[in-house]
Order: structure tokens, then sequence, then C-alpha cells
């Protein structure tokens, strides 16, 4: 008798696949198109300012294809900046999502797991040793980087009891980049031109943006996006677990490789472009769940239109928090993250997701 109700309640606590992830669709199409506003508004924003305040009328006029003024050309000159901040905020948004979602672990972050600074160790490792320049080049060597530090991480997490556990790969992602970070700083020292070319770009910025560059990345992000949206509905079953998500027809283990592997080319991509830029994978996911839940075929868009919001905006920020001077994008989110970091990492009842 006991085993029976015993049997039964476990039957009936068993989470399914509807019950954990259902929303009201009105109210998931209604915070995207309000987060779709709200970047509509952070793109209007990074046009408008800056060392120069672009009017109303200008911005408008110059959105329009006009140039004459030193205002519109201002709008002009900061379009591609924009575009890319936008273009590399989803990247890390859909990465971070996709990475909580593979190690079902709330902590998982590009920069907090290492695979931004692999990735920049990588690029800085071709251009100081290698003498590399092409862009191609450096997407190849970061995808390369980003690769190895995600499987580095992996397997000193994994070590000892208990296996990758949420908390283990946090302090081995933390403890992995803080050493690349020191062999970035190593290589670079010595070389006072490298030193000088790259010392903004290692703690992670959009300036300089041109539509070349943005060419070149904008495939492997396509690339990178297409992978997450379609491992969506898999990640979704394996936050039911692995025994789980197998009984309904998952393939756990071919799902994870693929899934990382969007991640970590978003991630690559992105930091080839602009440097190892750390928290917007980590922020942006969390607050997209509180809105839509866990269900990662939403949770991907919001994703992206949440990290493309947050970088615009803290691109912003630092072109205007201190006068005739501009503070580094990467510099910025860390401030925002590092305290919903902490926050997320004190809440005890947040172990795995």
């Amino acid at each position: 008798m006991t085993t029976t109700a015993s049997s039964s309640a476990s039957v009936a606590t068993t989470p399914s696949p509807d019950a954990a992830l259902r929303r009201p669709a009105a109210v998931r199409v209604g915070w995207l198109l309000a987060g779709a506003g709200v970047l509509a508004v952070a793109l209007g924003a990074s046009l408008a300012f800056g060392n120069r305040l672009v009017p109303v009328d200008e911005l408008v006029a110059a959105l329009g294809g006009q140039d004459a003024t030193i205002g519109e050309a201002a709008v002009h000159a900061r379009v591609p900046r924009t575009v890319l901040g936008a273009l590399v905020g989803a990247a890390l948004g859909i990465a971070g999502a996709s990475m909580q979602g593979v190690t079902r672990n709330p902590l998982a972050d590009p920069g907090i797991l290492g695979v931004s600074n692999g990735a920049a160790l990588a690029v800085v490792t071709g251009i100081v040793v290698l003498g590399i320049s092409d862009p191609y080049a450096y997407i190849g060597f970061a995808l390369a980087g980003a690769t190895a530090a995600a499987v580095l991480v992996y397997l000193i997490g994994s070590l000892g009891r208990g296996g990758a556990t949420p908390l283990k790969l946090a302090l081995a992602g933390a403890a992995t980049s803080a050493a690349f970070a020191s062999l970035i700083s190593a290589l670079l020292l010595p070389r006072v031109d490298a030193m000088q070319v790259f010392r903004f770009w290692q703690v992670g910025g959009v300036g300089g943006a041109d539509w070349s560059r943005i060419g070149v990345v904008a495939p492997f992000l396509a690339v990178g996006v297409i992978v997450s949206l379609v491992t969506a509905r898999g990640l979704n079953l394996l936050a039911l677990g692995d025994d789980l998500a197998a009984g309904l027809g998952a393939h756990v283990l071919r799902t994870r490789l693929i899934a990382a592997a969007g991640a970590v080319l978003l991630c690559a991509a992105a930091t080839a472009i602009a440097g190892p830029i750390g928290f917007v994978g980590l922020v942006v996911p969390h607050l997209c769940r509180l809105l839509v839940g866990s269900d990662h075929r939403w949770l991907v868009p919001y994703s992206a239109v949440g990290g493309a919001v947050l970088l615009v905006a803290a691109d912003v920020v630092g072109r205007v928090v201190i006068p005739s001077q501009e503070v580094e994008v990467g510099i910025v989110t860390a401030i925002v993250g590092a305290p919903v970091f902490i926050a997320i990492v004190r809440r005890q009842k947040v172990r795995a997701l």
C-alpha cells in the first residue's frame, strides 16, 4: 500500500515537458514585442549619443540618407558600431542560454566558463607569434581557442566525486579564465606594438566597427543562431534530466554536442571581432526566464533581443558616463553583471537548471 502511494506520488510529481514549459503565448509575444521596442530605443540612442549629441531632426534625416551636416555624418559613422553591438550582444545572449541549457548550470556563461578568454588567448597567440592579420584567421583561431577552453573546463569540472556540478564548473571556469588572462598579458607585454593595438580589444568593445568586419563575422553568427534554434527542443528535454530525456526520444550526447558547438561558435565569432565581453551571457538568460519561462524555443530569441539591448545600452553608457572620454563596453557589462553573478551564487535554491 505504501509502495503504491509512493509510486503514485512519484508519477504525480514527475515534470512533463508541457507542464514545465507552458506559458501563455500572448504573454510571450507581448514581452517579445516590448523587448523589440526597447531595442529600437537603444539603437536610436546609440546613433544619437556620443562625443556629439545628434538632435532628432538630424537623426531622422540621416536615417533617410542625408549626410549634409556634421550630425548626420556622425549618425552614418555610428551605424556600423551600433549594428555590431547588437549582433555581438545577441550572440553572447544566445550562447549563454545554450551553455546553461547544455550544462544545466545557472552559472554558465562564456566569460565565467573561460570560453571567451580561451578564444582571446588563441587570437592573441596567433597575432604575436604567427603575425596573423586576416579576419578569417582571427575567427579560426578564436574558434579553436574557445573549443579547447570549453573542453578543458568541462574535464576539470568533471574530476572527483559527483561529476561536473554547477559549482565545480564555475570554479574551474573562473580559474581557467584567470590563467588565460595572465597568459594574454604575458604575450602582449613584451610587444609594445601589439599591446597598443589590442589593449582596448582585451577589455571588450565595439569601437572601430566597419561593414567589412561585420560582413566577415555575420555568416558565422548566423550559423550559430541556426544551430541554437534547431537544438532548442532538445535542450527542453535535457532540462528534465538525462534519463527522462532519453526516454522521451532525445539523443542526449548528440544534443549536448551540437548545442555546445553552436554556443562555442557564437562566442568565438563575437570574441574575434569585439574581444572578450563578460556577463552578457549570464545576466540576459536569467532575466529572460523570468519573463518567458524555461522553454528554449522562446528563450533563444528572447536572449538574442535581451543581449542586443544590454550591449547596445552598455555601449551608450560607456560613451556618455565620462565627458570627452569613452569607457569600453566590456567594463560597463562587468559593472552591471558582477552584482547579478553574486546574487545568483547566493541563491541557495539555484543549484541546477
